[in-house]
């Protein structure tokens, strides 16, 4: 399946949308802000069934505690003069927030409580990236990708404090119309306990500490959270460290044929601990943070010096990260948003820093139909402090350059996404370019 640059960035803009850039801002709350309810309720806000926190804001893009959630879905409660399908929307709200809003005073029948224990989300994703290298040759490394994902998403309610999450995803590629031997991987399964001000995980489950620098999987460990308006974030584990392989990005700006040829086979799992500082009220929101990795094995002149103070030529050393990181954001009005980033990994000797300014108008909401965002971003991505960072479907790890996006909802749970980098392979020096496009059809 060949296509020019020109040609894939044209469909992708026409059908294209601003992926996951607009997600949580702050991590540290209850409900996550890819949460179902956060776009029912944008919705909600948006036929002016409720306001918001207030300030006649919705922060869509911060998560919440479940209180505050609540306390919007008792306003939308409180209404008469509702379309029927808000009121679906709030009666599906109305059930999956009945212990809180039970402490608020509201009432909410036994049938919305006990209904749907377990709940099933999920979406059809199609995705295509196309990326481009210059090399210290004339020849340009040029590579495109079309993949197609099955995703469910199942959530099983235990009691009042306890529910049990997972996550279940079947890849294909469709330029082969191959997958992965027909198989389902379950990506992550973890118990979560909810108590005031007190979280708790269990299990093989999200980084709940989401920043530049983090690992976009999962780790098997646990996580607590603890605070209100501050918030502390304390997470351990173990961590699949072959995810990690692009850190070995060689002069021309390209990867390792495979994660083999960095980490030891047999030895390429981390020890992970992470703490995080948060607070977050009205249009302000701060982090400030560091992690801590070490464990796996890497073989001996995989990666350059500039890695750590541990290399010696031609022995296999040790891995290890200490990544601090701080990042603000402010939101200016109902539209305008802005967040910067920074980290730092004080065992490297190079490319041992990673930054991040993105300035962020409107979005795109699921519920929303004809709803749409767009961004505009810089990212300087060291390779070694951010090593797997959630920014990988544009900016990658071991690049730097300009960033933007844009979003728009065709339909209610259809979603268009696209994205286009320009920059360079920060070690190679070379220019580098990306185009991502993405169509998300939830359910």
């Amino acid at each position: 399946m060949k296509k020019t640059l020109v040609s894939a960035l044209t469909t992708a803009l026409v059908v294209g949308a601003a992926s996951t850039t607009f997600a949580a801002a702050n991590p540290f709350s209850d409900v996550p802000a890819d949460h179902w309810a956060y776009d029912a309720v944008s919705q909600l806000a948006a036929d002016g069934v409720i306001e918001g926190y207030g300030d006649t804001t919705f922060r869509g893009n911060q998560n919440i505690t479940r209180y505050e959630m609540a306390q919007m879905i008792a306003k939308a409660m409180a209404k008469t003069d509702v379309s029927a399908a808000d009121k679906a929307l709030i009666d599906k709200l109305a059930a999956e927030f009945s212990d809180e809003l039970g402490n608020l005073g509201v009432r909410v029948s036994n049938l919305e409580r006990n209904a749907d224990m377990v709940k099933w989300n999920g979406l059809v994703e199609y995705t295509y990236t196309s990326t481009r290298h210059d090399t210290n040759t004339s020849k340009k490394v040029k590579n495109n990708d079309d993949d197609l994902v099955f995703r469910l998403e199942p959530k099983a309610e235990v009691n009042k404090n306890w529910d049990v999450h997972a996550r279940l995803d079947a890849d294909i590629k469709l330029d082969s119309d191959k997958g992965h031997d027909g198989t389902v991987d379950l990506k992550r399964v973890w118990a979560e306990g909810h108590y005031d001000n007190f979280n708790v995980k269990l299990g093989k489950l999200p980084n709940a500490i989401n920043l530049i620098s983090t690992t976009d999987d999962p780790y098997s460990g646990a996580a607590v959270t603890f605070g209100k308006d501050f918030k502390v974030t304390l997470e351990g584990g173990r961590l699949d460290a072959t995810q990690f392989g692009d850190m070995g990005r060689n002069m021309d700006g390209l990867l390792p044929s495979n994660s083999n040829d960095v980490f030891k086979k047999g030895d390429d799992t981390v020890n992970f601990q992470a703490i995080n500082l948060g607070y977050a009220k009205n249009k302000f929101y701060g982090n400030a943070g560091y992690e801590h990795m070490d464990g796996a094995t890497l073989v001996a002149n995989s990666l350059p010096k500039a890695y750590n103070n541990d290399y010696k030529a031609g022995k296999d050393s040790e891995y290890k990260a200490n990544i601090w990181f701080v990042n603000a954001g402010y939101r200016f009005d109902h539209n305008s948003f802005f967040k910067a980033e920074y980290a730092q990994n004080t065992e490297a000797d190079n490319y041992d820093n990673a930054y991040s300014f993105e300035y962020d108008y409107k979005g795109a909401q699921q519920q929303n139909k004809g709803s749409w965002g767009m961004y505009l971003a810089y990212r300087n991505l060291g390779q070694y402090a951010a090593p797997w960072s959630t920014y990988g479907d544009g900016v990658d790890g071991g690049q730097k350059g300009i960033e933007v996006g844009t979003g728009y909802t065709l339909f209610k749970n259809v979603q268009l996404f696209a994205k286009y980098f320009n920059g360079k392979d920060i070690a190679a020096d070379k220019d580098a370019e990306k185009l991502f496009g993405r169509v998300d059809v939830f359910f």
